[in-house]
């Protein structure tokens, strides 16, 4: 069975030799190694095959018979063999190509875990993308290299994005430093200007009486001060800035009602998530959990909006 293992060694010479000694003494196989440099302890990252039938708590009481502190340990595929230098590039090149994907592209490379909630047992790592932070957590903590690599990869996602804006605004004689067009009156394919009706908890998108996007608060279980965001932009209308400032005007609907903050979960591989919090000119938090994102933006210095 193949397990991906990290732990703490004391940065001595010989210390990861005593960690390999124990292993082949036990008649495990280390099949991968990446080192993470620190201060007074290094983090080993190790692939390893056990013999049939081993647990988690073995591979524990192992590595930490031979010096390791702080393990994780958690079964793993012949993936986390692909060389990771490798993996990076991948990465990068599906950064440049769709800067959207970021998230779950994080996601995948840092291995992230599952999520509970707003926070977690274990790590969380922060990537900035100007007032949006892009979370990832797991149970073994992020060195310090990965929040550097993480950092390096935000930085890759603001240029491409730059980029993208400068040469859209000079296509369309825009300013590149433009923010975002207020939620009524912007004209969409067409020549089409669609209207934005507050009604209660509900904003609707409309184009000659016709609803082509919706966003609607609902109660967050837990918590009096958050109120979660279902929105929808039907497929037609898509890729027009509609949900951008459906999320503005729910939001500052939500901050007339008293809510601290507004949240919205959907599926870990919609696209659409970054350029619409971006686009939206809020300060947000997207959170990667398993198979969910989540969105958490706080709403209390929005101006009110009501119906």
């Amino acid at each position: 069975m193949l397990w991906r293992v990290r732990t703490r060694l004391v940065d001595r010479p010989g210390s990861l030799a005593h960690l390999a000694r124990g292993c082949g003494d036990a008649g495990v196989n280390i099949l991968g190694l990446q080192i993470f440099p620190g201060v007074d302890a290094v983090t080993d990252e190790l692939v390893i095959s056990t013999p049939d039938g081993w647990t988690e708590t073995e591979v524990e009481t192992l590595v930490a018979g031979s010096g390791g502190r702080s393990t994780a340990v958690r079964p793993c595929t012949e993936t986390a063999l692909a060389d990771q230098a490798t993996r990076y590039v991948q990465a990068a090149r599906t950064i440049l190509t769709d800067p959207a994907a970021f998230p779950s592209v994080a996601a995948r490379l840092f291995d992230a875990e599952p999520v509970v909630g707003a926070t977690t047992a274990g790590d969380v790592m922060d990537m900035s993308l100007g007032d949006v932070t892009v979370q990832v957590g797991r149970a073994a903590p992020f060195t310090a290299t990965e929040h550097a690599r993480g950092a390096a990869l935000a930085a890759l996602v603001g240029d491409v994005l730059e980029r993208q804006h400068a040469a859209a605004a000079a296509a369309t004689g825009g300013s590149p430093g433009a923010g975002p067009v207020p939620a009524t009156g912007r004209r969409v394919g067409g020549g089409v200007t669609p209207a934005y009706v507050v009604d209660g908890d509900v904003v609707r998108a409309e184009v000659d009486g016709a609803v082509v996007g919706v966003a609607q608060l609902r109660p967050a279980a837990g918590d009096p001060t958050v109120r979660g965001v279902t929105l929808r932009v039907e497929a037609g209308w898509q890729r027009r800035g509609i949900g951008t400032r459906l999320l503005v005007a729910v939001a500052r609907v939500a901050a007339g009602s008293g809510a601290a903050e507004v949240v919205l979960s959907t599926r870990a591989d919609n696209r659409a998530v970054l350029p619409l919090v971006l686009g939206a000119g809020l300060r947000g938090r997207i959170r990667m959990a398993s198979d969910t994102l989540t969105v958490r933006v706080p709403v209390r210095d929005l101006a009110p909006l009501r119906g």
